[in-house]
């Protein structure tokens, strides 16, 4: 009986052995994997935050700010934007932009992600599946093309919309994307930009004055009534916007981590800030706090916190918000008068100031403890912790950013001219554009 016992025991460990045996190279490559699964479920919700910035938070957004005969059409140039873009960053978007260390662009080593393994990660991103890095870095691509869309609400066609996403996406984009995230010229020079104050808000704010004044003003600017269709669509598009800002800034840390909560909760003060300190300008210079000042001043204080979120401590988010607040109303109201372009949904007035205000300040805010690392035990100081010398770098990004995207989005369009009107005509532009673009309109 003994010796029966004895045997099932060698027995059972001789196949213990055995599996772990056959177990070996599964097991290794378990150990040495670095993908963290905190920070993978971390990356995966400020992933889906991000993308419902677009879609439903832009779309209804820009749609309550139009008349009611473009709503339908302000939507779907949302909506395109999610499908072609998404599409384009996962043919070649993604590897131009984050893969290889030129000055000017990436390589095309993964478009399509070919020959990444089910483990591998990103050197940008080590503690998450690079395919999820692709993502979250993708729900940036899209919501930056759709951002461009309220410069030329009401007026622009829609192939002619079609051809300019994707051409934008590509030749503007992605260069810039690389340049400040993937490893070019202005990353090695040292810019701070943590979640996209040039790469988003600067680039979409200076395509959209751009394309504004190409494509033209609208019918009766000036003079008719523009008021906002449903101003309740842009409240409740300003909730998903603020909400889902906190996966753009909070995930911009890559990881469940300290920094993301910092971010976030700098981010949530600066919009915080941005919407009172608009509604007193209102209140003040007109008799009246609107809503639709409100929820300018609350996306101006996110997109102008946006490039500092992760650098700064929380009372820095107050200052930022309140400065947002102050200069956006300004560009939206006398500058934008001065100056008289016709940018429909102020695109440039709130993300063109707001992403360069916020560029700027993170050059004197910067603290370097939220941005030491073990290989960088310095941080990235600003101004105020003693280096000046930060300031002039983002003013050089500024200036990179704001020649690039304005000269190539006026090419793009003349481009586009040539090949397809870029405006509808002008009796279909009083029908409106959901009719005439989509045959589909509201009742």
């Amino acid at each position: 009986m003994n010796k029966k016992i004895s045997h099932r025991i060698a027995a059972t460990a001789l196949a213990a052995l055995s599996a772990t045996i056959s177990a070996g190279p599964a097991l290794a490559q378990a150990a040495t994997s670095r993908i963290d699964a905190a920070d993978t479920a971390w990356m995966m919700a400020a992933s889906g935050l991000v993308l419902m910035m677009t879609i439903p938070g832009l779309a209804l957004f820009y749609a309550g700010m139009v008349r009611k005969k473009n709503v339908l059409a302000t939507m779907a140039q949302c909506l395109v934007c999610t499908a072609l873009c998404s599409l384009l960053w996962f043919a070649f978007g993604y590897s131009l932009s984050f893969v290889g260390d030129g000055n000017w662009l990436g390589t095309f080593e993964q478009a399509f992600m070919r020959g990444t393994s089910v483990d591998a990660t990103s050197s940008l991103a080590p503690t998450i599946p690079e395919v999820l890095f692709m993502f979250y870095q993708m729900t940036f691509a899209i919501i930056t093309v759709a951002l461009v869309t309220g410069s030329v609400a009401d007026r622009m066609r829609f192939s002619a919309f079609v051809w300019f996403a994707a051409g934008w996406l590509i030749f503007v984009y992605v260069p810039i994307a690389h340049w400040v995230w993937g490893g070019g010229f202005l990353a090695k020079a040292g810019i701070l930009d943590f979640a996209g104050g040039t790469v988003v808000h600067l680039n979409a704010g200076i395509a959209g004055i751009v394309a504004a004044v190409v494509v033209g003003k609208r019918h009766g600017y000036g003079t008719e009534n523009f008021a906002p269709f449903d101003l309740s669509m842009a409240v409740i598009g300003t909730g998903l916007l603020w909400v889902g800002w906190f996966g753009f800034n909070g995930g911009s840390a890559l990881g469940a981590n300290s920094r993301a909560a910092f971010a976030i909760l700098a981010t949530h003060l600066a919009a915080s800030t941005g919407a009172l300190t608009w509604m007193f300008l209102e209140w003040w210079t007109r008799g009246k706090p609107s809503v639709l000042g409100m929820i300018s001043g609350a996306v101006a204080g996110l997109g102008t916190i946006t490039p500092a979120s992760g650098f700064v401590l929380p009372w820095h988010g107050v200052i930022i918000g309140l400065i947002a607040g102050a200069f956006c109303f300004w560009a939206c109201t006398w500058l934008k008068l001065r100056l008289g372009y016709d940018d429909s949904l102020d695109v440039f007035g709130v993300h063109g100031v707001g992403g360069a205000t916020g560029t700027f300040l993170t050059g004197i805010f910067a603290v370097a403890a939220l941005s030491a690392t073990p290989d960088a035990p310095a941080g990235s100081p600003g101004l105020i912790e003693g280096n000046a010398r930060q300031v002039l770098v983002q003013l050089y990004g500024i200036a990179a950013v704001i020649i690039w995207s304005g000269a190539i989005t006026f090419i793009l369009l003349k481009v586009i001219e040539f090949l397809v009107p870029l405006r509808v005509n002008r009796q279909n532009e009083i029908e409106g554009l959901d009719v005439t673009q989509h045959g589909e309109a509201l009742q």
